[in-house]
């Protein structure tokens, strides 16, 4: 499994990034793979939530849960509870960069535990962790996140 990594510069401030990528429920909204979500579990407080998934891949709709720990409001980690593939682990790690601007650095690896060819399976990973991000800076600074 590799990691993958992007960054995008939002120009937002850092706590409207963190916000909205802890506003699970809103996913379906802007982003284009998930067709519905929900949080099973909350504790903004302590940083923690689960939320279950459901993601159109095209080719397969999967479901899956995840376990969110965050420090406001720079860092998000989340890991696989269960669902319809073997691993996900991943993080945003924000940064604030000037006033009312954050950059903005996702991390993931991906075990989808089913045969995809190797170069499709890396470009699928690849592009839909880039798009992830660029969908997000989309929705926060169209307000829409």
């Amino acid at each position: 499994m590799e990691s993958q990594t992007h960054s995008e510069v939002v120009e937002a401030p850092i706590q409207a990034c963190f916000d909205a990528i802890v506003d699970f429920e809103r996913y379906p909204d802007w982003f284009s793979g998930i067709s519905a979500c929900e949080v099973l579990e909350a504790d903004p407080a302590a940083g923690r939530w689960t939320v279950r998934y459901e993601l159109n891949m095209v080719i397969k709709t999967i479901t899956y849960t995840l376990a969110y720990e965050a420090q406001s409001p720079r860092l998000i980690r989340w890991r696989l509870v269960e669902g319809d593939v073997n691993s996900i682990e991943g993080s945003y790690e924000l940064e604030a960069l000037e006033d009312g601007v954050t950059d903005a650095t996702c991390t993931q690896v991906v075990d989808i535990g089913f045969w995809i060819p190797g170069p499709i399976k890396r470009t699928f990973e690849k592009t839909a962790l880039v798009d992830s991000v660029r969908e997000l800076k989309k929705a926060i600074e169209a307000g829409v996140a």
